[in-house]
């Protein structure tokens, strides 16, 4: 089954064509990052006219690389929930209007679920019951995905996800957007003991806090300006990314250690943090579990995660009708 999958909830407006929920046929992101750093961050505003103009080209690019015409896909995917809503309602209403005029099924995919199916890209083996750490620009979950489309989750973030606090962080010290992406490339070159960093508490446990962390980094910024002294970005960045990665693991494991689950997931943009990646590789080895990371491509935002995601919604029969609406919001474990 070839599925035409469509991502656009935030930043990136993204098109794939997807085979049997695994093999990506195509895939084609389109940016918008240049045009956002200059504001720090993204702007839901310029975000939606982006995809506006850059939607028809994306898809029809995805249908060339796949050598498909669209009489040809069996159905349509598409992000509905949750994101930026003025840039889901794009996604949303143009895959409505491909769905109509072809008379194909509309399968809503949740943007969460869809990272975590970039690991069935990655990994051609891996299939339900594994627990899952799905970290993001808006989102840190814990989630035990007990089958393709039955997803618990067992902890959260109860106020910035990890993704956020990378981007904040980041300014503070003068780094440019997205944070993640600059604090990693520069901390090898620093001390990740330079600066001692909190560890935020949570009544919950496997839940996060990276708010106070955030603020330490920028209440140290703001004392070291005041004093007419300077912080180390690489020192800074180093001792960021480290104590990010060692909050996100021990509560991981925790989790792992009260399911029962030994093999493990890593999903969404934060994935591709190098000091994660390496912490979850070397306790994985040390602990016998079997790790699973989607491959770095598949990190951010794409619309083949959708794509792999929607064959198993459509599999369990969630598709929707014209009446589908884009929501800013959705658990993880709700339907549409």
């Amino acid at each position: 089954m070839k599925i035409l999958s469509i991502e656009s909830s935030c930043d990136e407006t993204a098109a794939a064509v997807v085979e049997n929920g695994r093999i990506v046929l195509s895939s084609v992101v389109d940016s918008q990052v240049e045009e956002h750093k200059k504001f720090g961050g993204v702007v839901p505003e310029i975000a939606s006219r982006r995809h506006v103009e850059n939607i028809v080209a994306v898809v029809r690019q995805a249908l060339a690389d796949a050598a498909l015409d669209l009489e040809q896909v069996d159905g349509i995917a598409v992000t509905a929930a949750p994101g930026l809503i003025g840039a889901v309602l794009v996604g949303v209403n143009f895959a409505k209007g491909l769905a109509f005029a072809q008379g194909k099924p509309l399968i809503p995919v949740h943007h969460l679920r869809g990272h975590v199916a970039a690991n069935y890209i990655t990994h051609p083996d891996l299939a339900p019951p594994f627990l899952c750490l799905v970290v993001s620009g808006g989102h840190s979950h814990i989630a035990l995905v007990r089958d393709y489309t039955h997803f618990e989750v067992i902890g959260r973030t109860r106020d910035d996800a990890a993704g956020e606090a990378f981007d904040k962080a980041a300014r503070s010290i003068g780094l440019g957007y997205p944070g993640g992406v600059a604090m990693d490339k520069i901390s090898h070159q620093g001390n990740p003991h330079a600066y001692p960093l909190p560890t935020p508490h949570t009544e919950g446990p496997f839940d996060y806090s990276f708010s106070g962390l955030k603020t330490a980094v920028i209440n140290l910024s703001h004392n070291a300006a005041q004093k007419g002294q300077a912080l180390v970005p690489e020192d800074m960045a180093a001792s960021f990314c480290n104590q990010v990665a060692q909050i996100l693991w021990q509560k991981f494991e925790t989790a792992a250690d009260y399911t029962g689950q030994t093999r493990l997931a890593i999903a969404g943009g934060v994935s591709a943090n190098s000091w994660l990646r390496s912490l979850a590789l070397e306790q994985s080895k040390k602990r016998g579990f079997q790790l699973y990371l989607p491959e770095l491509s598949l990190c951010g935002d794409n619309a083949a995660m959708i794509g792999a995601q929607g064959y198993y919604e459509f599999l369990a029969g969630h598709t929707a009708g014209m009446s589908l609406n884009g929501r800013p919001y959705m658990e993880l474990g709700d339907a549409f």
